[in-house]
């Protein structure tokens, strides 16, 4: 039985299912999730997957992140032992560059306990794979709650604000709605407005009739598990995605397919489910686990502050065949009109006089 036939059974019997919970079972649900089944059956990742990330676009960016890795761990005191961790490693790109770039500080990889975070077992064996020859071998953890923190951490999460689903809300001229997914006539799918339940609170920014405002109790629950996690062992959190840095209105639900925008409700688990990160609702709830936090920075500006442009200078001098591909990249990456604003770079970082690389002022 489809995962769709099975939520338009369980909508019919239980009622409207709000988009949060919706995305939730797209995304993971065990028999027909797209994270659970989508890539042992055909790749989700690259040019022939569903979508591409930053990781993937050029080496740059992950050997950066292993650059800004090294010098937080040396803002630490260089300990004889630290965990580095991923959260959602992808196909463990991002990891292996960033490892690659380590090298240049030996001790760093001696001290280093590897710990990846990823629910997906198909994911797991692609990451194994990647990072098989690395100098650091990798262990695998359920969860944030599974990390120890008798060493202090250094986290990178890069595009999973966005996997974490929220609530939607419709201001009507009658007051606020929430937005749920129905099923119609005919059995198929259909979003719709019930009363929002008890406990709704109306957002504190002006908000036009029809507009959508989302409310993602999920991120708030990560910026709390990282605060918390950052606070016990000490260390920085580093979080990078496309949202806002600032709440707003507007419906971000989108589903991709290979690389294209499709219904979200049509399949159910065939295409990868995402909206956009709400970095302040994050980063408050970081604040209140006793963390601090940075500002959110442009990925743009970001990459800037970490020297991407040398270091693609760098890679064109060794590459003068590639110049023209290594401008695209970065390009890609970093211009307003691409990935260089609507991506964000924030930390989550303790103890307090801790200054995180990239936002020294």
């Amino acid at each position: 039985m489809s995962l769709k036939t099975r939520l338009a059974r369980e909508i019919a019997l239980s009622g409207p299912m709000t988009v949060a919970d919706y995305v939730t079972r797209c995304l993971h649900d065990p028999q027909g999730g797209y994270y659970a089944t989508r890539p042992a059956q055909r790749p989700i990742l690259g040019a022939g997957g569903d979508f591409i990330t930053a990781p993937m676009i050029s080496q740059m960016f992950g050997e950066l992140i292993g650059l800004w890795a090294v010098e937080l761990w040396s803002r630490l005191g260089a300990p004889d032992r630290f965990r580095l961790v991923e959260v959602g490693p992808g196909d463990g790109t991002l990891m292996a560059d960033a490892l690659r770039a380590a090298r240049l500080a030996p001790s760093f990889l001696e001290a280093c306990d590897l710990v990846l975070i990823e629910p997906s077992g198909p994911l797991r064996e692609m990451q194994a794979k990647r990072l098989a020859d690395g100098d650091v071998e990798p262990r695998w953890v359920s969860g944030l709650d599974k990390v120890e923190t008798d060493a202090p951490i250094i986290l990178i999460a890069n595009e999973v604000l966005d996997c974490l689903p929220a609530r939607q809300f419709v201001k009507t001229d009658d007051g606020w709605a929430e937005r749920r997914v129905g099923v119609d006539d005919d059995g198929g799918l259909v979003f719709g407005l019930v009363k929002p339940s008890a406990g709704f609170i109306k957002p504190d920014f002006d908000v036009a009739p029809g507009q959508v405002v989302e409310i993602s109790e999920a991120q708030a629950g990560f910026g709390r598990a990282v605060g918390e996690l950052v606070k016990a062992a000490t260390g920085a959190a580093l979080l990078i995605d496309y949202g806002r840095a600032r709440p707003g209105a507007g419906d971000t639900l989108q589903a991709l397919y290979r690389h294209e925008k499709v219904d979200p409700l049509v399949e159910p688990g065939q295409a990868d489910l995402t909206q956009w990160a709400d970095f302040q609702t994050v980063l408050e709830a970081a604040v209140r686990a006793g963390a601090d936090v940075t500002g959110c920075l442009d990925q743009g500006e970001f990459l800037h502050l970490l020297g991407i442009e040398a270091r693609a200078e760098r890679l064109k001098q060794g590459r003068p065949d590639a110049s023209a591909i290594i401008d695209r990249q970065l390009a890609r990456l970093t211009a307003p009109d691409q990935m260089g604003e609507l991506f964000k770079a924030a930390a989550v970082f303790a103890p307090h006089g801790l200054v995180v690389p990239g936002w020294e002022d």
